[in-house]
């Protein structure tokens, strides 16, 4: 079996692509490069995947390209039976300086996934969405699927225009199509402007940690190996054909508890500092698993202290490369 990652030198993508390898299926990798945070962590990403295809023998192939490009991605979608949509611009901050952009690579793109993989009959289509569809909309905590989806940034409206193509696609064509809603992923390797990622790099340099606004924000943050797990159930059921699905960890944490929970670990006696919150940042999210709980038997294992805990221990392990990305971010 040959599985296609879009996006697969990126934080999720390589994660699959890695998981894919050791599974015992060949992989191609397409993916930009573009430097939205320090290539540096994707050429580390694409080196774990030379050296896992190398152990598990399986064929592996890096294309640095684009997703806009249609004539390739129809060429690379021809040769796979699975695709696993990853790539798209990420960041909701940035969707608002550039919101053409995140249109053109994020649903164009998309297009040019769909259209390939229904002119080359693929097996399936998973297509990575976000929580930052559902935008604000605290009444509704927990999200579910049938909740209202009103994004109030670029990004978020992209990647819901992305997952109802990948529905109508379905609908109308055929196309077996899986929309899955992260909500905040973090584990190795991760984006290095994420909060997590700088909690710790902050406490592990004696440094306290700074929370943008007073903290109360919430999230569901998701270890990266839960979100990987759910991926690889669709290489193997139709169960989810059509469907969008929340995957989260069904628990969510405030920033400032977070921070605290950070510091406890690396260095109690720091003390948290404050800063001007970001805008378009939402307030909440937390997601309603039961969905993909019933359709994928999906059970996230990783509270967030022990996801957390994990990460603490491979940055410590990977410090002298990742930090610096971290502390310019």
């Amino acid at each position: 079996m040959t599985v296609l990652v879009t996006g697969g030198a990126g934080f999720i993508g390589g994660h699959l692509t890695g998981r894919f390898l050791a599974g015992g299926h060949d992989v191609v990798v397409l993916d930009s490069m573009h430097p939205y945070y320090d290539l540096r962590i994707k050429e580390h990403t694409l080196d774990a995947h030379r050296e896992t295809a190398d152990r598990s023998g399986q064929d592996y192939e890096f294309v640095e390209g684009d997703v806009r490009d249609a004539g390739l991605v129809e060429e690379l979608v021809s040769g796979a039976e699975y695709v696993y949509h990853q790539a798209a611009r990420a960041g909701v901050r940035d969707s608002v300086k550039a919101p053409r952009t995140y249109d053109a690579v994020n649903v164009d793109g998309t297009l040019n996934v769909l259209d390939a993989a229904r002119e080359h009959g693929a097996e399936r289509v998973v297509l990575a969405s976000s929580s930052s569809v559902y935008g604000g909309g605290e009444e509704y905590l927990p999200f579910s699927e049938t909740d209202p989806t009103t994004p109030v940034s670029p990004y978020g409206a992209s990647k819901l225009a992305a997952e109802r193509y990948a529905s109508a696609y379905h609908e109308v064509y055929g196309l077996p199509t899986v929309s899955l809603r992260y909500f905040t992923v973090y584990g190795p390797r991760m984006r290095p402007n994420m909060a997590i990622s700088n909690f710790v790099s902050r406490c592990v340099a004696g440094e306290p940690p700074v929370v943008y606004g007073d903290g109360s924000q919430t999230r569901d943050f998701t270890y990266i190996d839960d979100v990987v797990e759910a991926n690889r159930q669709l290489l193997s059921t139709d169960a989810a054909d059509g469907e969008t699905l929340n995957v989260g960890s069904s628990d969510n944490i405030d920033i400032k508890t977070l921070a605290t929970a950070v510091r406890d670990q690396v260095a109690p006696d720091l003390e948290i500092e404050y800063a001007e919150r970001h805008d378009a940042d939402a307030d909440h999210t937390h997601a309603d698993v039961s969905k993909a709980r019933e359709v994928l038997d999906y059970d996230p294992d990783h509270t967030i202290r022990e996801g957390v805990g994990k990460f603490i221990e491979w940055y410590r392990e990977n410090r002298d490369w990742y930090e610096p990305l971290v502390r310019a971010s």
